[in-house]
């Protein structure tokens, strides 16, 4: 099986279909590859997806029914966001907020339909995101030791890449590494060199982001997808392979790691970051005794308390996207949040199982997906972009999935 267009062109429109899909998937790219620099807002990633939304929907792209479960948990999301907001004098920095929440989620929608009218730029989307997070990596590391004019890309003496937070920058940086690790493992021997290029890159970047919930993330992905992999080979040579390459590359993770650690500045970075409990974590009124506190609020306040309030009352935001989802979109928020992120895991956990061409960028974006609501207990998720992403690849796995069913849609 092989990903190709969902829907074949006639004789009479080939060539034009061609030119236009061309171009299409070249702004497609363009606008996924700049997911990973957003160091400053508005982004490029903004503005770019923006003007593809305004164009693909001018020239027809339609919202089927099925896409309801992202559209509508989304847009009651954002309301109740916007109910919240007028729960402080400054309002507009609510509204504001609130717009943003709303375009993210449009976001989901758009890949979503992206794939589903053509389920080839899955991988296209795949490679993309490879790409940005190679330059975004490279960028962290030169900034990391030090060399002038790069220490942009640096904070508090973490690599960052072209991102703002060093812990938005590690969670960004997993896809890539489990699509690669699947490359280096079922791909063409002639790009092994390549992909182990990226991958080695990519994992420096994600040791020096300095980033527990992106070390977490990255370990606990990689050990559910390679279950996968191997619950879903029927041949017992190919397990056999994926057994010996999990040994092989757990051992060279661990030689690289102690390599790693005999440079001074990567030995300081894991020394201090290792701790599973920091000071703003257990102190007084630290991360965790600030969750006790807002879900106490949270239950007297049904509408919220406004957008971003709870950081300006404590000195310090929530944390917990879980949280903030009851504080800054109100129990109407919440109940929504929780539509948006378990629904596609309900909804798609079947197709873990099935043999089809875009099962392994399905099962990828599935298990950094989950990965992803769990590291949201300690850290607030709700504007990254690439989670969004996330969310709009496994729906539009999922309508692929419906229109196969449907006879809609044939696969080679």
């Amino acid at each position: 099986m092989s990903l190709s267009p969902a829907i074949p062109y006639s004789q009479a429109s080939m060539q034009s279909g061609v030119r236009f899909d061309r171009l299409a998937n070249a702004a497609i790219a363009v606008a996924v590859f700049s997911g990973g620099f957003v160091i400053f807002e508005p982004a490029p990633y903004e503005l770019l997806l923006a003007g593809l939304l305004a164009i693909f929907f001018l020239l027809g792209l339609r919202v089927p029914k099925e896409i309801l479960p992202v559209l509508i948990p989304v847009t009651t999301f954002t309301i109740g966001g916007v109910i919240s907001s007028f729960m402080i004098d400054d309002y507009q920095r609510g509204l504001i907020y609130n717009a943003v929440t709303f375009f993210l989620g449009l976001t989901s929608v758009f890949f979503a339909l992206l794939i589903k009218q053509d389920m080839g730029r899955i991988r296209l989307i795949f490679r993309a995101y490879v790409l940005a997070a190679f330059f975004t990596s490279t960028l962290g590391i030169i900034g990391y030791f030090g060399v002038p004019g790069f220490d942009t890309f640096t904070r508090y003496e973490r690599a960052q890449g072209a991102f703002a937070d060093p812990n938005v920058f590690a969670p960004f940086l997993v896809v890539p590494i489990l699509y690669l690790l699947y490359g280096v493992m079922n791909r063409s021997v002639a790009l092994l060199p390549i992909r182990l290029g990226l991958l080695g890159i990519i994992l420096l970047g994600e040791l020096l982001a300095g980033s527990r919930s992106g070390w977490g993330l990255t370990v606990v992905t990689a050990g559910l997808f390679y279950v996968l992999l191997l619950v879903n080979e029927p041949r017992s040579q190919v397990r056999a392979k994926y057994i010996l390459m999990g040994v092989a590359g757990f051992v060279s993770l661990i030689v690289a790691v102690i390599g790693a650690l005999q440079v001074d500045a990567v030995w300081e970075i894991i020394s201090q970051r290792a701790k599973v409990v920091q000071e703003y974590d257990g102190a007084r009124i630290g991360r965790f005794a600030r969750h006790a506190i807002g879900f106490e609020l949270a239950l007297s306040k049904p509408l919220g308390i406004g957008n971003l309030e709870f950081g300006y009352l404590y000195g310090e935001d929530e944390h917990n996207v879980y949280l903030r989802s009851l504080l800054s979109y109100g129990w109407l928020g919440f109940v929504s949040w929780l539509t948006i992120v378990l629904w596609p895991l309900i909804a798609g956990f079947k197709l873990l199982f099935l043999k089809r061409p875009w099962q392994p960028y399905f099962q990828i974006a599935y298990v950094v997906f989950f990965g992803h609501l769990l590291i949201a207990w300690v850290i607030d998720i709700d504007h990254w972009r690439h989670f969004y992403l996330l969310i709009g690849i496994l729906w539009g796995c999922i309508l692929l999935e419906i229109s196969y069913r449907k006879g809609k849609l044939q696969i080679s």
